[in-house]
């Protein structure tokens, strides 16, 4: 079975806030998303898959958009 974290356990793991990850949501720019019901779930191959996308090897690299 996939494993799946909710906003406050991603907001945790990623040392940021809830209304972080509810900004980049409605941004179009943080992890994929899954909506079940009123919940939003995140599985954690698209965090791990986000984070590979947003490695840096410098400050001044730029994100694709």
């Amino acid at each position: 079975m996939e494993t799946h974290l909710t906003q406050c356990q991603l907001a945790k793991f990623l040392d940021t806030s809830e209304r972080t990850l509810e900004r980049w949501r409605i941004e179009g720019t943080g992890q994929a998303f899954v909506k079940a019901g009123r919940k939003v779930l995140y599985r954690q191959d698209d965090i791990e898959e986000w984070l590979l996308r947003s490695r840096r090897t410098s400050t001044s690299d730029q994100l694709e958009v």
